[in-house]
């Protein structure tokens, strides 16, 4: 089993509150673009952001000649396609049709799809019947926390392939998070500017391609998409690069679980959108459910042992 350190509960934590405060930004940043572009310029935006630290700091990419080279930026493009590029192009096309919440039920389901491929790709991630319960028990915590409104018809045309496509972005993201693990070891914050670059390099066509470039946009929508690129992107990356490798993909996957609290929780404190009345219940069986698949590195975190 992996090391789970304080610092990874902490960078876990972060991570999911910048993830759910990103939801407001990508409703401002809609009304001034597309979803494809609103990603690929997110995207962009966080690749050159971690390129600048990289030249600050005197790094580089990694190196193509190096030890280990080619295989690293294999997994870096895999990595871009199935944690970035693919299902970001899923969700922004299947967001427009699904009802609103069924894509946070989808990314619910994550956790789920990574416990079998940790336990069969990643040393040490084994799968128990406690965990499963854990994660289930999270999962049912999202849903209740969402509501059945998430499941509900739009009556809109290929209504059934957009929710396909949020299932396989859901998929995406759990393989991805397999390849973060088992890519070699390499410097974090370069690894994670490759990672965008491919991407970027992979997404900003096909968006260009869909929707083409916005002929005005506003300092808002700017504002916007920087925060997105700057944050939810390029630090975001590079955090998640760290836990995962860190701590295992397993418990990384418990941010999908804390994503849609924070994102609740901004809703209703800046855009002052009512709270759901199953709120309490949702957060209960959300955090029993993380509490019970943690349950032995949370008994060593607090004995200090």
């Amino acid at each position: 089993m992996h090391q789970v350190t304080a610092k990874h509960w902490i960078l876990l934590a972060g991570l999911a509150m910048v993830w759910g405060a990103s939801f407001m930004f990508m409703s401002v940043a809609l009304r001034g673009v597309g979803p494809l572009v609103m990603a690929a310029s997110r995207i962009s935006l966080g690749a050159l952001a971690l390129l600048i630290v990289l030249a600050l700091m005197g790094r580089r990419l990694p190196s193509w000649r190096g030890e280990n080279g080619p295989t690293i930026w294999a997994f870096a493009l895999a990595m871009a396609l199935f944690s970035n590029a693919i299902p970001f192009f899923l969700l922004g096309w299947g967001q427009q049709v699904v009802a609103s919440g069924f894509a946070g039920v989808c990314m619910a389901v994550v956790p789920l799809l990574i416990l079998p491929l940790a336990h069969v790709f990643v040393p040490g991630e084994r799968m128990s019947l406690r965990r499963l319960t854990g994660f289930v028990m999270g999962t049912l915590g999202v849903i209740v926390l969402i509501g059945p409104a998430a499941f509900a018809s739009t009556g809109a045309d290929l209504e059934l392939l957009a929710k396909l496509a949020c299932v396989a972005a859901a998929a995406c993201y759990s393989v991805g998070s397999i390849c973060t693990r088992l890519c070699p070891e390499v410097d974090r914050i370069a690894l994670s500017a490759a990672v965008l670059s491919l991407a970027s390099i992979v997404l900003v066509p096909v968006a260009l391609a869909v929707e083409g470039w916005p002929e005005s946009i506003d300092h808002t929508t700017l504002l916007a998409l920087l925060y997105l690129g700057v944050l939810p992107t390029g630090v975001a990356q590079v955090v998640l690069v760290i836990v995962n490798r860190e701590a295992g993909p397993v418990f990384f996957s418990l941010v999908n679980y804390q994503v849609p609290l924070w994102s609740v929780f901004f809703g209703s404190v800046f855009l002052l959108e009512p709270l759901p009345p199953s709120l309490l219940l949702g957060l209960a069986l959300i955090l029993s459910g993380v509490a019970l698949s943690q349950l032995g590195r949370l008994r060593k975190l607090f004995s200090g042992r």
